[in-house]
């Protein structure tokens, strides 16, 4: 059964899951309906959010190899992997998904944040407002079980990047962190140095 989570709170992946080695982290979102412009308005251009992982070694972030997202989408050991960009949220399900095989992760690696960015955000004058319905979820690799999902329910307006969580390792056990943190960060390089 899955778990739906509350803003800071954090679950345990393995401790009930013996044997759980892959876990599918899921990310969605759609476009909040927007006001129609006048005749010769141009018509808005679609809101594109990149998801990345973030490895951190003792839950610092320390080589720009260790960034999963659609420029770099594998990790150099093999234990992350981005399955491609959407360009635009739409449909239903997943709009984008990272792998993640805990039992790859090296040793040194003790957490993996989870970031989404629009892109060109501050360009096309686009931020977190605009969007409805984002999620995150951990899927259970071996059978495609929903293990726990958060939603995100705060106003994000003006917010051009978001710490949506993180999966962590404590005591030999993976958890996961519902987050739900927006940023102002222009782009996915000003986000990673906030983990320096």
């Amino acid at each position: 059964m899955s778990i739906s989570l509350q803003k800071g709170q954090k679950v345990s992946l393995t401790k009930d899951n013996a044997g759980l080695s892959e876990i599918i982290i899921g990310l969605g979102w759609d476009e909040a309906p927007r006001k129609k412009g006048g005749l010769f308005a141009r018509k808005p251009e679609s809101i594109d959010c990149d998801a990345s992982a973030i490895l951190c070694i003792s839950g610092k972030f320390r080589d720009k190899a260790d960034v999963v997202y659609f420029g770099n989408l594998k990790h150099k050991s093999g234990a992350v992997k981005h399955m491609g960009d959407n360009l635009t949220g739409a449909g239903e399900g997943d709009d984008e998904q990272i792998i993640v095989d805990l039992k790859q992760v090296p040793s040194e690696y003790d957490k993996i944040i989870l970031v989404v960015n629009i892109y060109q955000a501050v360009q096309r004058k686009q931020h977190f407002g605009m969007i409805q319905n984002a999620y995150i979820r951990v899927v259970d690799g071996r059978n495609s079980t929903e293990m726990c999902k958060y939603n995100l329910t705060d106003d994000y307006s003006n917010m051009t990047a978001m710490i949506f969580g993180e999966v962590y390792r404590h005591n030999d056990e993976w958890k996961f962190n519902a987050l739900g943190q927006g940023t102002t960060d222009p782009g996915l390089g000003e986000l990673v140095n906030r983990f320096v």
